[in-house]
């Protein structure tokens, strides 16, 4: 069985084998398949930070930084922002901001907007609800003004975290994206699986094999998809066991997950490189994209590849593969 692309679908395919890529900055890819923590409150690790060999790069309002903590490690970061260094090694550089229910959102947006400079992406953990989007859009509206938030390429990276969260994600990521469209709000496009207070939400003990969060991981992934959002894995918690590590992120892999939150630098490079697709999966891509083009040229709507028919997701997935490595390579 195949599905034959529309005429839109035809174009908008074309464009990205053509290598212009994205449309705008907004449409940019940004490979996550790291997300590595640095505590905004810890000014030895934050003068490290350029120097990280990570795509995602956190700096860190959240759990990471002890309450009275917090003012100072707002104005690190407010200080980060105001000196940016020229290079770093990493695809992305992230703020997560405290959440909507800890009532300390608006005094870190208030000293992050003190910055002229905004952040390559806001991160909001915690979301629980509908509710809780529209009050981060408030209140970011309120201390950036209409102007700052409109049409930037900024993005948002938002956590899903408890039970109730997971059960309404259909419902949260479609208001993400509404508001992106109807408000020029920041595009949100990763989402990121909170396991450890998700797993004190509901009771759960946690382990290595993870077994208690398999169902809480699937569901979580094939939320993300269903809205074109990349879907970041849950911590593994034993930072010293390597094998362990490269398990799970093959297994996420394999689920659907794009990349993996990291607790310590040493789990980088493993994580990295699962989520780096193999020789023979870059290869398939782009023989795939090359066949799709000749066939375009011939008027062919649909035509067969290494013995299988070819659809519109199989399609999207060689897009996916050869954009990853394109940016990595960067």
């Amino acid at each position: 069985m195949f599905i034959r692309l529309g005429k839109r679908s035809i174009q908008q395919f074309r464009h990205f084998c053509s290598g212009t890529g994205a449309s705008s900055s907004n449409d940019k890819y940004v490979p996550r398949r790291a997300l590595l923590y640095v505590p905004a409150s810890n000014p030895k690790m934050l003068d490290k930070a350029p120097k990280l060999q990570v795509d995602c790069l956190v700096l860190e309002l959240e759990d990471g930084v002890a309450l009275t903590a917090k003012a100072e490690a707002r104005q690190n970061i407010r200080k980060y922002l105001d000196n940016w260094p020229q290079q770093h090694a990493c695809h992305e550089v992230g703020v997560r901001v405290n959440s909507v229910s800890s009532g300390l959102l608006a005094d870190d947006v208030t000293e992050l907007a003190k910055s002229s400079k905004l952040p390559d992406a806001f991160m909001v953990p915690k979301i629980d609800s509908v509710d809780d989007l529209n009050t981060v859009w408030k209140t970011f509206r309120s201390a950036y003004g209409d102007q700052r938030i409109r049409n930037t390429p900024t993005r948002m990276v938002i956590w899903i975290e408890s039970a109730r969260a997971l059960l309404d994600m259909p419902q949260i990521l479609k208001a993400a994206s509404t508001l992106h469209k109807s408000a020029q709000f920041f595009r949100t496009d990763a989402v990121v699986f909170g396991s450890d207070d998700y797993c004190a939400d509901i009771g759960a003990t946690r382990s290595n094999d993870a077994t208690e969060i398999m169902y809480a991981r699937q569901h979580f992934v094939a939320c993300c998809k269903a809205y074109g959002m990349q879907a970041i894995d849950a911590v593994y918690i034993d930072y010293k066991d390597v094998e362990g590590l490269k398990k799970q992120c093959e297994q996420g892999k394999s689920w659907g997950f794009n990349g993996k939150q990291v607790i310590h630098p040493t789990q980088i490079g493993t994580v990295q490189d699962c989520f780096l697709p193999s020789a023979e999966r870059i290869d398939w891509a782009t023989e795939l994209i090359k066949e799709f083009e000749q066939h375009q040229r011939g008027g062919k709507g649909a035509f067969t590849f290494r013995g299988h028919m070819i659809d519109r997701p199989l399609l999207l997935q060689a897009k996916n593969v050869v954009e990853l490595v394109r940016n990595v390579k960067k």
